[in-house]
């Protein structure tokens, strides 16, 4: 074939081929060989936009507020705003049920120092609480007050259950309450021991004293 003739052809394809280009390749079959290659149906185009109806995920921005802080903050929000000791125990409801811990140190509270005022039975609660996270004590609150030889009104390590004084029981509960969720600082600070002001105990020479509150005197 000569160069004009196949410039000829090729100009004669390449027209083809743009006067073929609005054709839709639905029924188009091709031969290759003694192999029948078939084309799928292509779509037409649509002037119309698609849509895709998949879900798109995108990334949440990361919150600055930990884990931690959200507990926190909701723990503030449970916690009544008060001014003093005596308003926070009024405006804190004293709990309906205790767990045996927060009896026990409702108990001690109730039996060791409901005649103090309510600061004191605060410290009281404080000295039992710093004892369970010592480990020179009872690793519980039920333990440290049960202890032998250490609170005078248990008897062969029973915490007495009568309680006569129901204003004074509701209160003492208030007060274990208050001081295990840590709602108020007590006086007594840091104090493991304490002793009533009408005695003198050898030990109490090696401690050193955080506080006294009317009748007990609180050390560390």
């Amino acid at each position: 074939m000569g160069s004009k003739t196949k410039f000829g052809f090729a100009a004669f394809v390449a027209a083809g081929l743009i006067a073929s280009a609005g054709f839709t390749y639905a029924d188009a079959q091709a031969q290759q060989g003694d192999t029948e290659i078939s084309i799928a149906p292509q779509p037409e185009a649509s002037a119309d936009p698609v849509f895709i109806s998949e879900e798109v995920v995108q990334p949440l921005p990361e919150e600055n507020t930990s884990k931690a802080d959200e507990t926190a903050q909701v723990a503030d929000a449970a916690t009544p705003q008060a001014s003093s000791l005596r308003e926070l125990v009024a405006e804190v409801d004293a709990p309906a049920t205790l767990s045996r811990q927060l009896e026990c140190l409702a108990g001690a509270v109730y039996f060791e120092a409901r005649g103090e005022p309510i600061e004191g039975q605060l410290a009281v609660a404080q000295v039992i609480i710093n004892r369970a996270e010592s480990s020179a004590f009872p690793s519980d609150y039920c333990g440290v007050v049960t202890q032998r030889s250490q609170f005078s009104f248990v008897k062969n390590g029973v915490i007495p259950s009568r309680r006569s004084n129901a204003a004074a029981w509701e209160r003492a509960r208030k007060i274990a309450r208050i001081a295990h969720e840590g709602m108020w600082n007590s006086a007594a600070d840091d104090s493991l021991y304490f002793h009533a002001t009408y005695v003198k105990p050898s030990w109490a020479r090696k401690k050193v004293a955080r506080a006294t509150i009317k009748t007990h005197i609180f050390y560390r």
